[in-house]
């Protein structure tokens, strides 16, 4: 199965940008992804093909039009049945290493890429897509943040990292942020790598990075850290039991 990303975008040429480069243009090149942007405008029915209008009750920007976007949409599901729709935009659900890993499994996903003040709101009644967002930011359009969430899928293919396990130690893949790295030299600038790391216990040196990756989650993202004890309090039963410091 190829993965195929479909991005929705008026800028095309946006399409695969950096994604060319690296182990995701590699796998570009082999065939383990592929990317076919849509052109937006190209599903205008005025003579100017016109995609953006003045918002309904006044205000400040433009909004892209429900009739252009569904139109555009409705393309990439007959081209595409199977892949999800997605929507970049601030208000969506933030995204998530854990939905990043569901998405990279399946076939792809077609993305919507926002512009000016936003969508229509109809066409989220009208279409089944999913608002997701990379975080409390606010970018020029949609293309930079559906870049950022094809890179995080597909360094996740199979073979595009190398290694199967790659991966696995990561920021957020076990809900804790990653224990800090050292290479050489041993001695840099008056800074030492540290004695355990260069111990040879393998059982000690997991301790360590464990014991790291816990405090570094605490002490930087204590958001992280309650959802980490609270899944690690919670038995498979799913009944709760006191946390034990």
């Amino acid at each position: 199965m190829t993965f195929t990303a479909v991005p929705l975008t008026l800028y095309p040429g946006m399409f695969p940008g950096p994604l060319g480069h690296s182990m995701a243009g590699r796998a570009l090149e082999s065939g383990t992804w592929q990317c076919a942007p849509v052109q937006i405008r190209d599903f205008a029915t005025d003579r100017h093909r016109t995609v953006d209008d003045t918002p309904a009750g006044g205000g400040a920007g433009m909004v892209l039009k429900a009739d252009v976007l569904g139109a555009a949409i409705d393309h990439a599901v007959t081209a595409h049945p199977d892949l999800p729709i997605l929507a970049m935009t601030p208000r969506g659900t933030p995204i998530t290493q854990a939905r990043v890993r569901q998405l990279s499994a399946g076939p792809g996903a077609i993305i919507l890429c926002g512009r000016f003040e936003g969508y229509d709101e109809r066409i989220f009644d009208a279409r089944p897509i999913e608002e997701v967002s990379m975080g409390d930011l606010i970018l020029s359009g949609g293309e930079m943040g559906a870049l950022l969430l094809l890179d995080a899928c597909i360094r996740l293919l199979p073979g595009v990292m190398g290694a199967a396990s790659s991966g696995d130690d990561e920021s957020f893949e076990n809900g804790l942020l990653e224990y800090p790295h050292y290479t050489r030299p041993v001695n840099w600038e008056g800074r030492t790598i540290p004695e355990v790391l260069r111990s040879g216990d393998h059982a000690k040196i997991a301790a360590w990075r464990k014991q790291q990756a816990e405090d570094h989650t605490r002490l930087r993202r204590p958001d992280l850290w309650e959802r980490h004890i609270d899944a690690r309090a919670r038995p498979a039963s799913g009944a709760r039991r006191k946390e034990k410091d």
